[in-house]
């Protein structure tokens, strides 16, 4: 069974009312005006807005006509009623009469089908009165009843159509960031604006300060500073120098940039967080299922309910003028419009406001599993870690010295150790002689010779295989150093070592705070590492980890995670590298953060735009606020329509409490538009951070 996108019901794709390929894609209606409402959105208000007015005008006018007891001209005041609310039937009411009778033919009921039951049944008993008064058992006409009916559920509708439209703003702005032309710099050194439609990768264009920058791409030369708040939600502009990420849409600040465009068309940040929004906005919650399995047997309950208010209150009153209202206002009133909606504005308002906070979450059901997590599990290396190896400490008599000697020895080696040692001492202005002699010990460290002095570095092990001394000193610094979680490179020369430099992968700055409001959220939080035990075991207790794995190979952080959830824990899984990717599919939530791959982004079910763990505290809390929301709308749909419903019938009606079909019209207008004002509040989100 496909889903309307707009309603949320189901449609059997085999014998669907409307279809609509949109972007190669095939899309399955339930009713003419919701596939006017997903292809073409701003006509459709547009047409809504006319036929309102339309129809509230000879609404107007014929209500105030059945007060009207004084002499008309040409025709009696009953043909005036039937001439004015004829329009009214089958122009403002076409609509319904296709949407009923499209449904008819795929053998299924829907809302067109109650609110054609329900204004015909007034209209069409009174045109009968109009020409056969001697054959009616009830000379009163209800023409006003059926216009109004339709009017006020026109109404209903254009309200409903003005929220979503408000609700999706943020979306459309996103697509709005682009800018149409980009500046191309030619290969003569001249540059042309061209559409940016027409610019392919590896194209270099130039953005001035106070542009946006047309696409995504690489800085190749120039440095500025960048609003990315559109995109990622941060306020505070981000540097950019040679070799730094760009994104499309974003605005340069300060300085001139050139940039080598990476990627284009659908493949840019822009464009798949548009995309990722609105495939989470077509989702829906496990929690919809029950409305849509009530909802498909509401509709002929409903009837049935109409019917048997009619016959009883016909057998026990001979009253048909009160049966027949009874009958109109019970189908009226309980048109589900409000129950198939109650899911699909929640995550359409719940995922654009991820999207302003650079949280992108991909389902409904993800938002559901979110609410009910237990556990989360981090990758270390580039999640909780900045995932770059620097250099912390340099212990020596002379601390540059021996920089200096080793760097020069490191520039042959392609170890990121090395490389790391190599850039720090270059960041000190340090002049890294020429090594002679230079031999790689795989796995173990470096040896060669550097201004005449031979030169060993690397680890323990390779310290004791060459027999080399290490003092009580040295070894003290360097168990300090161990308990730290940092790396250690041993640094001999004539036999003896002379120095030490660590290495550490550093905590990302946030990490602590992430962990610890997790941990005040009541979840368990779980490090997942490579490293050995002594260096995760201080890197968790730096962040506050309580719960560690160590030397766990990438291939088996999978079953890590199975083996969490094989304590019957809900887990969610956060990431960013390839080897990450099976982890956060057997996840229950795969959080994957948007500075790592595309593999690990397209497996996880929340995407963080930003490289902040804090936003996995976010995506949390926005994703209990919008499922709250869900179950707030659900319970006001049922509600309101098992309170309506006996009222409309005349359950009440020996208290003196009764509904008359007008009134019937606007409680359920009012019922749907208020599930949508309901899922609007959520663009008041805060971050409780």
């Amino acid at each position: 069974m496909a889903r309307d996108p707009v309603c949320g019901m189901f449609v059997d794709e085999e014998h669907p009312a409307f279809t609509a390929e949109v972007d190669g894609r095939t899309y399955y209606f339930c009713s003419e005006a919701c596939m006017l409402t997903f292809v073409q959105p701003e006509v459709e208000r547009r047409t809504l807005k006319r036929l309102v007015y339309f129809s509230l005008s000879l609404g107007a006018v014929l209500m105030a006509l059945m007060f009207y007891e004084g002499p008309l001209p040409l025709l009696p005041k009953m043909w005036w009623a039937l001439l004015l609310a004829t329009p009214v039937q089958f122009i403002a009411g076409w609509r319904y009469y296709r949407g009923a009778w499209g449904a008819a033919k795929a053998r299924t009921a829907n809302m067109d089908t109650l609110i054609v039951i329900g204004s015909s049944t007034a209209y069409f008993y009174s045109a009968f009165v109009v020409f056969f008064p001697q054959l009616a058992p009830s000379r009163e006409v209800y023409f006003d009843a059926a216009a109004m009916i339709l009017a006020l559920i026109l109404v209903g509708k254009l309200l409903e159509e003005i929220a979503r439209g408000r609700a999706s703003e943020a979306v459309r702005r996103l697509l709005d960031l682009q800018p149409p032309v980009a500046r191309l710099l030619r290969e003569d050194g001249s540059e042309e604006e061209v559409p940016v439609e027409e610019v392919m990768p590896f194209d270099v264009l130039i953005v001035r300060p106070g542009e946006k920058i047309p696409l995504d791409g690489e800085v190749i030369e120039g440095a500025s500073s960048v609003d990315e708040s559109m995109i990622t939600g941060e306020s505070i502009p981000v540097p950019k120098a040679v070799g730094d990420h760009v994104i499309g849409g974003t605005v340069n600040k300060e300085g001139a940039l050139k940039m080598e465009v990476t990627k284009i068309g659908m493949n840019t940040t822009l464009q798949q967080i548009v995309h990722m929004v609105e495939e989470a906005q077509l989702s829906r919650a496990p929690i919809q299922r029950l409305a849509d399995v009530v909802a498909g047997y509401f509709v002929p309950i409903v009837i049935a309910i109409g019917l048997i208010a009619f016959a009883g209150w016909y057998l026990s009153t001979g009253d048909f003028g009160l049966s027949l209202t009874s009958f109109v206002a019970v189908v009226i009133v309980a048109c589900p419009c409000a129950m198939g909606i109650a899911t699909p504005t929640a995550i359409l308002v719940g995922a654009a406001k991820g999207a302003q906070n650079g949280i992108l979450i991909k389902g409904g059901d993800y938002l559901e599993k979110t609410r009910e997590l237990q556990a989360v599990a981090f990758d270390k290396t580039g999640t909780l870690t900045k995932g770059e190896i620097a250099v912390t400490d340099v212990v020596a008599e002379d601390s540059d010295g021996l920089l200096r000697l080793v760097a020069s020895l490191e520039r042959r080696s392609e170890h990121p150790i090395g490389e790391a040692i190599v850039r720090h001492a270059e960041e000190r202005g340090l002049e890294l002689p020429e090594p002679r002699d230079f031999e790689a010990l795989a796995g173990r460290g470096v040896r060669g010779t550097v201004e005449g002095t031979p030169i060993i570095a690397g680890t323990l092990r390779l310290m004791e295989e060459s027999g080399i001394e290490i003092g009580p000193e040295t070894s003290a610094g360097a168990e300090e150093l161990f308990d730290q979680g940092k790396t250690l490179v041993y640094v001999s020369t004539g036999g003896k070592v002379v120095g030490l430099i660590a290495v550490a992968d550093e905590l990302k700055e946030n990490a602590p705070e992430a962990v610890a409001r997790l941990k005040s959220m009541g979840l368990l939080v779980v490090m997942i590492t490579g490293d050995n035990r002594r260096t995760a075991e201080a890197i968790a207790g730096r962040a506050g980890i309580d719960r560690f794995l160590a030397e766990v190979l990438p291939e088996d952080k999978v079953d890590v995670v199975r083996e969490l959830q094989g304590e019957g824990l809900v887990v969610a899984m956060v990431g960013d590298g390839i080897n990450d990717a099976p982890a956060l599919a057997q996840a229950d939530v795969g959080i994957a953060l948007g500075s790592g791959t595309d593999v690990a982004m397209e497996t996880g079910g929340i995407v963080l735009i930003r490289n902040n763990l804090m936003d996995v505290v976010t995506a949390i809390q926005l994703s209990k606020a919008t499922y709250s929301k869900i179950k707030q709308n659900l319970f006001w749909a049922f509600g309101y329509n098992s309170a309506l419903i006996p009222v409309a019938a005349g359950v009440f009606r020996p208290w003196g409490l009764v509904m008359h079909p007008i009134l019937a019209a606007g409680a359920m207008a009012f019922s749907s538009f208020s599930v949508v004002s309901n899922s609007l509040l959520l663009r008041r989100f805060r971050p409780e951070v």
